[in-house]
Parts: structure tokens; C-alpha cells; sequence
């Protein structure tokens, strides 16, 4: 039996782990509150907390299997030396998790620049995932043919049981390995998932840097981290929650198929509801879903439970406020939809740019011409962030308004420009698109012409009436007087009306076409990484069904 000493270490060395693991969780509970919120205080913080942990880990992080020639000199040593290993493995996991965190603070900022870092960190995080899955394995084929062995001894010498079991409780243990599995799991399951968001004009730049990216793969390795005893397992359910309900909607990554991934978000949160009845995070999603599925009232009423819930959580309630501002607009309930964005706009420290302008068009929706014209004036204020896509839009739109006295039915136009935009007019009911394509229909104003149709056009494919939508598109393309104010229409249009034709086996080919024609005819317009990442995946889902 192992003396006092030996089961002091072996505590020591559980203890070690322990704090280990609750470092990491602790690191990506950081960088999803920074995620939430967008704020650049956090996210900054949450880099410089990450850099920090890389280099605590890298300071004794000689390679794994390096360490087991080195170290296994006698049977007594080698348990000792697994155990290193596995403090050795844990760190490694920790570092390449570190940089997918720091790797999706880039992308969130959608700018060339931080793809372009964030591609080099992941370069790091690829080679060490693969090199501790390799090891994991390993490890667990060694640990499978001891115990195979011991069960041998057992069988043929029952008085070299206690020595056996000993010698056996010395190394690692098959649930020790499990855990590390599920903790590499997430990260590698983060890292795939991270390979999708990156533009399509960008892949090839990654693929020189020597990854692939699979995100259905990513999505099975979250899975098996989430059913994982490892510490992150909860942080790998909500993972994938957000991505079935935030980032697969928004990005198009199904095509036009808003619900994608519904089913799955909804399996999760009934299996769930059970362990984290109360939890606001997980009422949120069950708002988000209920969202997708048009069922606004339901999808505010868990919005409103979820920020009552976390009320002493600033980030949850932001996110929560920021979705009550949304399902607002999505009901035309203009003055609620201003109110949370104007608590947005005084309370969170993202973007309070784009939370003016929102407040403003709501505001201008609503009847309240004068407060939207002091609100549109405060949105050139807050205007800080010159390379941000969302500002620079929000700034170039308020200013727009203001200059040439905004009237109500602009405002409702700016309000359904920003559903259009963010893919939540999929989530309207028909009544409001009706009420909002009529509001539209009755603009006159010639430089406004281009993105009235393009509007139109969405609206009556959600309605259903598909040859309306396609002559509204085949308008939209056609404008250009307002090219200059509104310079993503055309090259929007042509994708529009691409994804519509390909719906059909007799102008799949013209469709395909069209497709192209956004891709490669134009350029430096809004939202253009936005765009290239929507037809990347219409594409990609095209060559799925006819080989190119």
C-alpha cells in the first residue's frame, strides 16, 4: 500500500490539477463575458489574463513524449512520470486554449488585421491540439494494456493482489485521461468552430498556414466535452448554445435556413433545464430559440425572466436588454425597442455608437422626431472607433439622417435596414412585414431607391412571394444613384437574388453566376466580410448537392 508520504503527493499533485482546471474555466468564463459584451476594456483585459497564463504554462513545458524517455528509468518512476505527463499535458491544453481565446477576440472585430493574427495564433493552437489528442491516446492504450495486465496477475497469483493494485493506483488513471480528453475537446471543438467564421477570401491564407477547419467536427468534439467530467463541460454546452443560436443564424451558415440548428439547441436545453432550472444564461437561450422560432412574446417574456434572474450580472443583463431591444423592433414596439437601447446606450461600454444610433432610428420610429435629431447628434460624439464596421455604419446612417431632417417613415426604414442586416427579419410575423413593406413602398426619396427595393425584396421572400422578390432585387441591382450612400446594396442584390434562384434546378446555374457576381465585382463596401462569408457558404452547400 503506498505509505503517508506517497498519498500526501498524490494529493498534492490532485490539488495541482484542480486549480489548474479552475484557472482555465475561470480564463474562458473571462473571455465569454468579454464576448458578450464586446466592451474593449474586457476583451483587453481578458488578452492580457490569457498572455499571462501562456507564459506561466510555457515556462516548463518540455515535449510529452520527450519526458516519458527521458524519465522512465525503473517501473517505481514511470507512475511518477505519468503523473508529470499528465501535469505536462494539462498545461498544453491550457496554452492552446489560450490561443483560441485570443484568436476569437481577433475575429469578433472583423477586421483584415485581426484575421490575419488571429490566423497565426491558431497556427500554435492546431499543432498543439493534435499533439496532445496524439499523446492522450497514448496514454490511454498504455493505461488499457496495464490494466489488462494486472488483471492477468491477478488471475494467475491472488497474493500479488495488494502489490498489483498499488502499483496500478500509482499511474494515471483512465478517468484522469478521460477528463484531459474532454478538455482538449473543447478547445478543439472552439478552434474548428473559430476556422468557419473566418471570411472565404481569407481560407487560403489559413490553409497556408497548415490547418484545415471542419466545423462539423467542432461541433462533435463540443458535444463530447459538454457529457465530459472535465470543469469546462458546462462552458462547452453553452459554446455550442451560442453557436446554434447566435453564429449559425447570423452568418447564414445553412444558407437561408434561419431554424438550422434549432432542433439541436432545443435538445440541449430540455436535458438541461433540469440541472440549471434558474439560470439566466440559459433562460437567454431559451429566448433566442424561442426567437428564431417567431414566437417574440415567449422569446421577451424569457428575456425579461432572464434579466430578472442576473440581477446582480452586469454582461448577462446587457445581452438580455440587447435582446428585448431586438424582439422590440422585430414587433414594431418602437418605444420599448428605444428605451433598451437607451439603457444600452448609458450603461454598457461597447459600442455606446451604435447603441445611440439604434435609440435614434427607434426613437424617429416611434413619432419623436426631436429626440431621434438629439440622439443622432450624440451618435458623431460617441463616433470613437474609426476602423469598426458597426460604427462607421451607425456614424455614416445617423449623420445621413440628421442632415437631411429625418421624417418617421426614414426612421422605420433605418429600423428595418438593421433587422435586414442582422438576419432577424426571417423571425417577423407576416403582419408586421406587411405594415413594414407598406411603410416602404411609400418613399419617394430617389437616393433611397436601391436599398428600399433591396428591403422589399427580403420581405416578400419571407412572406413567400418569390417573383416579387425577385423583381425587387433585379431593381435593387440595378440602382445606381444611390450607390454612393448606400454602397452594399448592389453587390447584397446580386447574392439575394442568387440564393433564390438556386432553389431551382433550372436556374441553378444563373444563380451560381449571380453568386459569383457579388463575390468578385465588387469591393470596400459594408459589411463585405459579412457578405463573403454568406456566399462562401450558399456556395459550399451548392457543390454539396452538384459536384462542380
Amino acid at each position: 500500500m503506498a505509505g503517508p508520504e506517497e498519498q500526501q503527493q498524490q494529493q498534492q499533485r490532485v490539488d495541482e490539477e484542480r486549480a489548474e482546471n479552475i484557472e482555465d474555466a475561470e480564463l474562458a468564463c473571462e473571455v465569454m463575458n468579454a464576448m458578450m459584451t464586446f466592451e474593449e476594456e474586457k476583451m483587453q483585459m481578458a488578452c492580457d489574463d490569457l498572455r499571462t497564463t501562456e507564459k506561466l504554462c510555457e515556462s516548463d513545458n518540455t515535449g510529452v513524449i520527450e519526458t516519458i524517455r527521458n524519465k522512465i528509468k525503473k517501473s517505481m518512476d514511470s507512475q511518477r512520470s505519468e503523473m508529470a505527463v499528465v501535469d505536462r499535458l494539462q498545461r498544453q491544453i491550457i496554452v492552446a486554449d489560450c490561443q483560441v481565446y485570443l484568436a476569437v477576440l481577433s475575429f469578433v472585430k472583423q477586421e483584415l488585421s485581426a484575421y490575419i493574427k488571429g490566423g497565426w495564433i491558431l497556427r500554435k493552437a492546431w499543432k498543439m491540439y493534435n499533439k496532445c489528442y496524439s499523446d492522450i491516446s497514448q496514454l490511454q492504450e498504455s493505461c488499457r494494456r496495464r490494466s489488462s495486465s494486472q488483471q492477468g496477475e491477478l488471475a494467475s497469483d491472488q497474493a500479488n493482489h495488494n502489490t498489483a493494485v498499488a502499483e496500478g493506483s500509482g499511474g494515471v488513471t483512465e478517468e484522469a485521461l478521460g477528463r484531459l480528453k474532454g478538455s482538449v475537446s473543447f478547445g478543439y471543438g472552439l478552434f474548428h468552430l473559430c476556422i468557419s467564421m473566418v471570411p472565404p477570401h481569407l481560407l487560403k491564407i489559413v490553409n497556408l498556414l497548415g490547418f484545415p477547419g471542419d466545423r462539423h467536427q467542432g461541433l462533435a468534439s463540443l458535444a463530447y466535452a459538454s457529457e465530459s467530467k472535465d470543469m469546462k463541460a458546462p462552458l462547452a454546452t453553452l459554446a455550442l448554445l451560442w453557436y446554434h443560436t447566435v453564429v449559425q443564424p447570423f452568418f447564414a451558415l445553412d444558407g437561408s435556413d434561419s431554424r438550422a440548428g434549432l432542433m439541436e439547441a432545443k435538445t440541449i436545453l430540455q436535458k438541461k433545464a433540469v440541472i440549471y432550472p434558474n439560470s439566466s444564461l440559459f433562460i437567454f437561450f431559451r429566448g433566442r430559440v424561442q426567437r428564431l422560432e417567431c414566437q417574440i412574446n415567449s422569446a421577451l417574456a424569457s428575456f425579461h425572466d432572464a434579466l430578472e434572474f442576473a440581477s446582480d450580472q452586469r454582461e448577462i443583463q446587457h445581452v438580455c436588454l440587447y435582446e428585448i431591444g431586438w424582439c422590440s423592433m422585430i414587433e414594431m414596439n418602437f418605444e420599448d425597442a428605444y428605451k433598451a437601447f437607451e439603457r444600452l446606450k448609458n450603461e454598457s461600454r461597447w459600442s455606446q455608437c451604435y447603441y445611440a444610433y439604434l435609440t435614434g432610428v427607434c426613437q424617429g420610429a416611434s413619432g419623436d422626431l426631436e429626440g431621434a435629431k438629439a440622439i443622432f447628434k450624440d451618435v458623431h460624439k460617441l463616433f470613437k472607433r474609426k476602423n469598426n464596421q458597426i460604427e462607421q455604419f451607425a456614424f455614416k446612417r445617423a449623420e445621413r439622417l440628421r442632415k437631411m431632417s429625418a421624417t418617421q417613415e426614414l426612421c422605420i426604414l433605418g429600423v428595418v435596414e438593421v433587422l435586414y442586416l442582422w438576419k432577424a427579419l426571417p423571425n417577423c410575423s407576416s403582419s408586421k412585414l406587411q405594415l413594414m413593406s407598406q411603410v416602404l413602398q411609400g418613399l419617394g426619396d430617389p437616393s433611397c431607391q436601391g436599398l428600399k427595393h433591396l428591403l422589399l425584396g427580403a420581405i416578400q421572400k419571407c412572406l413567400g412571394n418569390i417573383k416579387d422578390a425577385i423583381q425587387s432585387y433585379q431593381m435593387a441591382a440595378r440602382d445606381d444613384l444611390g450607390r454612393q450612400t448606400n454602397s452594399y446594396v448592389q453587390p447584397y442584390s446580386y447574392y439575394e437574388l442568387g440564393c433564390v434562384l438556386l432553389a431551382k434546378p433550372e436556374t441553378l446555374s444563373k444563380g451560381r453566376s449571380l453568386l459569383l457576381q457579388a463575390k468578385e465585382n465588387y469591393a470596400g463596401y459594408d459589411f463585405e466580410n459579412r457578405l463573403h462569408v454568406r456566399i462562401h457558404s450558399a456556395l459550399a452547400s451548392l457543390k454539396d448537392v452538384v459536384p462542380q
